[in-house]
């Protein structure tokens, strides 16, 4: 992996004297030079808008950005290229189906459920259609390890209309079970959407074999830029879907008196779109496959537990998730000292991490709580807490 390093300019250079060392990537990856490039050569040789017009570069770029559809749709084995649709971000993709989908599926006293380990994108969309709707957020709990408690989803599906998940716990790692409780939901007849941001850059994501109605995930997240986010969505459902936005691009035809949409994915894809971006992250699944899904995991799952064992003989520090699938990603405490105090003095030797609640605190609020009232109580009480909670 010596000569991979070298596709990465930034890590090449000094930090407070130091040579970097990033270990920051679950929260956004480095770009190896081949994204850089790609995405500096569409701007400086083919940039034009797309989509519509008649010349040239506005024809050939409009093929490379909708190759990456197909490219993305082959990445993740959608049916169809048309089941892609490219949002600027995963947040910002369930925010497209928190929205189009409380339009269509919900009504007051329905139920939502999200887990105890999800990232605040995959709960605050869902709140605000809550209380919009007067629905219901439920939550399936986790254990002490850190994983879900698969156990309890049966008694939670009644009244739910949808069921959002991480596949990837981004603060403790943990592979969730979702083909087992997705299938468990879709037997209920609920509609199924997994937040994937973690997962498509450590592991194969086939969307078919999950069986999920929707997968999304961010380009930064898989060595692509920022900026650009994808939706897989069941054809049949982006069909009978409600449009998100409004605005060109979307449309079949626009008069004063009646719009008529697009068919998907366009009529989600409202305005002037990511080009540059998303030619970026067709450079990057290129890279990915290139190298390999296996070897990228095995190399981070290598590295990962040697970090997890040198941090448990250090006196103080306690690991956070002992997931029993997890991936490469290790989050812990040390006992006394402040996160941030941490993070400064390992930016201090040029070590770059990430600090806080990682963007989800109910999951850091969990483990808090067991560490300071011991391991079964809190799990007891949150058991009891979020079905009574959801039976309301």
């Amino acid at each position: 992996m010596l000569e991979v390093k070298e596709d990465f300019p930034i890590l090449q250079r000094l930090v407070h004297g130091r040579r970097l060392a990033y270990l920051d990537s679950a929260a956004s990856m480095q770009k190896p030079r081949a994204v850089v490039e790609a995405m500096v050569r569409c701007m400086q040789e083919d940039y034009s808008n797309i989509h519509r017009g008649v010349h040239y570069l506005s024809q050939q770029l409009t093929l490379a950005y909708e190759g990456v559809r197909a490219q993305v749709a082959r990445f993740v084995n959608a049916e169809r290229a048309e089941e892609i649709i490219f949002t600027k971000s995963t947040t910002e993709a369930i925010n497209l189906l928190a929205s189009s989908l409380a339009q269509w599926r919900i009504q007051a006293g329905d139920k939502i459920l999200i887990t105890a380990m999800e990232h605040h994108a995959n709960i605050v969309p869902w709140q605000m259609v809550c209380e919009r709707y007067q629905a219901q957020l439920c939550v399936l709990p986790m254990n002490a390890r850190g994983e879900l408690l698969v156990e309890d989803l049966e008694a939670l599906l009644d009244g739910v209309k949808i069921f959002a998940l991480a596949h990837v716990s981004n603060a403790l790692g943990t592979i969730n079970e979702v083909q087992t409780l997705v299938t468990r939901a879709r037997e209920k007849g609920v509609l199924t959407v997994v937040d994937g941001a973690q997962a498509v850059a450590h592991m194969a994501v086939d969307v078919q074999a999950l069986d999920c109605d929707f997968y999304v995930f961010s380009g930064h997240k898989i060595y692509g830029p920022t900026g650009v986010g994808v939706l897989y969505g069941r054809y049949a459902l982006l069909q009978d879907m409600p449009v998100y936005q409004g605005g060109g691009d979307m449309i079949l035809s626009v008069s004063f008196e009646h719009t008529e949409y697009a068919p998907p994915p366009t009529k989600f894809e409202a305005g002037t779109p990511p080009i540059v971006e998303v030619i970026g992250l067709g450079a990057a699944l290129d890279w990915v496959q290139a190298l390999g899904l296996d070897a990228i995991a095995r190399h981070e799952q290598t590295l990962a537990e040697s970090a997890r064992m040198q941090l448990q003989a250090l006196d103080g520090v306690r690991l956070i998730g002992e997931a029993k699938a997890r991936a490469a990603v290790v989050s812990f405490t040390l006992e006394g000292i402040h996160p941030h105090d941490v993070g400064t003095i390992l930016d201090d030797c040029g070590v770059a991490v990430r600090v806080g609640h990682h963007c989800a605190e109910p999951v850091m609020r969990f483990f808090r709580c067991l560490q300071q009232c011991g391991q079964v109580l809190p799990l007891i009480i949150m058991r009891k807490m979020y079905h009574n909670w959801c039976r309301r």
